[in-house]
């Protein structure tokens, strides 16, 4: 296509985003925006378009040349349980949901990929456009992998991004081995006798319990854990059954965790048991864990990552591509992919104003749509140079 033609081509991805942006869909319910994608890869006139993997997934497929290798392009679909505060014309029309993570985003530029490798080619080989469900909740690529994602459409290895706020629009980032951390989910139950609030002597309530513990919780990661193994514990809500006049005789403690090493998820778990259990003796109170691991960390592939650093090269200015510095804490199911192929999660500037991922006033940037397009693009191409 001509510069031309790739402003037009951004100006129609502008209307594909603020469409799925004004529609959003929790995560496996994405019907909607499932049958936009898979139409418009139709449109396109990809080889072929299958609907329903791993429960709401879209996987397109694009063969051209005789090579037999493929890659995979991956994009997440789903929106959050979040109402939006912005007051932009195409703001969610779904009460209660907004795309807050900027899915939106990710799904249109791997939409544009499509359309222009379907369009210009320039690739020897299979490139399988992967639009993912459920990736807020850690579900929707292993709910892929399980209907066969493997099996039914090969690939060798995989390409994924996601949009940085605080980065500036036209900015890239990577690195090498481990750059987004597993999560764990944690719910601590204490259980006691609860009371009048004028009598606090004559039960065994549990809110100064869960008061302490929250607390003591936080001396995992400052006095517990080795400095040099990055970990966060946050507790995000505590919940009991009292009111303004009776002490609560139960109280749920829910939060997170994070780390980069099993080792550390195990250690975390095996501290917060022992920290439970001792709070709760001291409180004459009875606590019960309940620990899930939901996201594993994410690891580039060191060949993989020089490989997205070239196809940069091609897109971005040099001085706006960067390694890196250290690995964040947020996580992303992209990583159960790599249990099967090794693959690169790249991450693009959404803008220093941005509001930060998961905030009710998040948008997705539309400046950043081409350089994600033309980042897929390049990747497809230098992977599966013609004539390699």
């Amino acid at each position: 296509m001509s510069e031309f033609d790739r402003d037009a081509l951004k100006q129609e991805m502008i209307l594909w985003r603020r469409d799925l942006h004004a529609h959003p869909e929790f995560g496996f319910e994405e019907r909607r925006t499932a049958a936009f994608v898979a139409a418009k890869l139709r449109e396109f006139g990809l080889d072929d378009v299958a609907e329903g993997v791993g429960g709401t997934g879209v996987v397109g497929t694009l063969k051209r040349g005789k090579g037999n290798r493929a890659i995979a392009l991956r994009a997440d679909m789903d929106a959050l349980r979040i109402t939006e505060q912005s007051a932009v014309p195409y703001r969610s029309g779904n009460p209660g949901l907004m795309h807050a993570c900027g899915h939106d985003g990710h799904t249109t530029m791997l939409l544009g990929a499509a359309k222009l490798l379907a369009s210009e080619g320039g690739f020897d080989g299979t490139v399988r456009f992967i639009f993912q469900p459920a990736e807020e909740w850690g579900r929707g690529a292993l709910a892929m992998l399980d209907d066969g994602l493997m099996q039914r459409f090969p690939f060798d290895e995989i390409f994924g991004l996601h949009n940085m706020p605080g980065l500036p629009v036209g900015h890239f980032e990577t690195r090498t081995g481990p750059i987004m951390s597993a999560e764990d989910n944690f719910e601590i139950v204490l259980k006691g006798l609860g009371g009048h609030a004028a009598r606090p002597h004559a039960g065994h309530e549990t809110l100064v319990a869960a008061c302490a513990l929250v607390t003591n919780l936080q001396t995992i990661v400052s006095r517990r854990l080795s400095p040099a193994d990055i970990s966060v514990v946050s507790v995000t809500e505590l919940i009991t059954d009292g009111t303004r006049n009776a002490l609560p005789g139960l109280a749920r403690i829910l939060g997170d965790a994070r780390s980069f090493r099993p080792e550390v998820s195990a250690e975390i778990e095996r501290q917060m048991r022992i920290i439970a259990e001792g709070n709760a003796a001291a409180y004459n109170v009875a606590a019960e864990v309940n620990y899930s691991r939901e996201f594993v960390p994410l690891r580039n592939d060191a060949e993989l990552v020089e490989q997205a650093f070239a196809a940069a090269r091609s897109v971005f200015d040099p001085g706006n591509i960067a390694v890196a510095r250290e690995p964040m804490t947020g996580s992303e199911d992209f990583a159960r992919f790599l249990d099967h192929v090794p693959g690169c999660f790249v991450f693009l500037g959404n803008g220093e104003a941005s509001a930060p991922l998961h905030n009710s006033s998040y948008d997705f940037n539309d400046d950043g749509l081409l350089f994600g397009t033309n980042f897929h693009v390049a990747v497809a191409r230098q992977r599966l140079e013609a004539g390699r």
